[in-house]
C-alpha cells in the first residue's frame, strides 16, 4: 500500500508541476484590431489547458482507486 501512496503522490506531484509551468507564459497578443477584426486564433484564444490537466488528473486518481480496490478484493479470497 505504501508504495500505491507513492506512486499516487509522484504523478499528482508532476500533474501540478506540469500545470504550474504552463500557467508560467505570458498572454498572447490581443492583435491589432477590434471584435471580428479576424486577428484572434480559432476559438478566441480561450485556454484550455487548466481544466483538462484537472480532468486528467482525477481520471488518473479513480484509475488508481480501482485497480486498489480490484487487488484487495483479489488478496482477501
Amino acid at each position: 500500500m505504501l508504495g500505491i501512496l507513492r506512486r499516487l503522490f509522484l504523478a499528482t506531484a508532476i500533474v501540478f508541476s506540469i500545470s504550474i509551468a504552463t500557467m508560467a507564459d505570458q498572454p498572447p497578443d490581443p492583435g491589432s484590431g477590434g471584435p471580428g477584426s479576424g486577428d484572434l486564433p480559432v476559438g478566441g484564444g480561450s485556454p484550455i489547458g487548466g481544466g483538462l490537466v484537472m480532468l486528467l488528473s482525477f481520471g488518473m486518481a479513480y484509475g488508481i482507486k480501482k485497480v486498489y480496490d480490484i487487488k484487495k478484493i483479489h488478496l482477501n479470497e
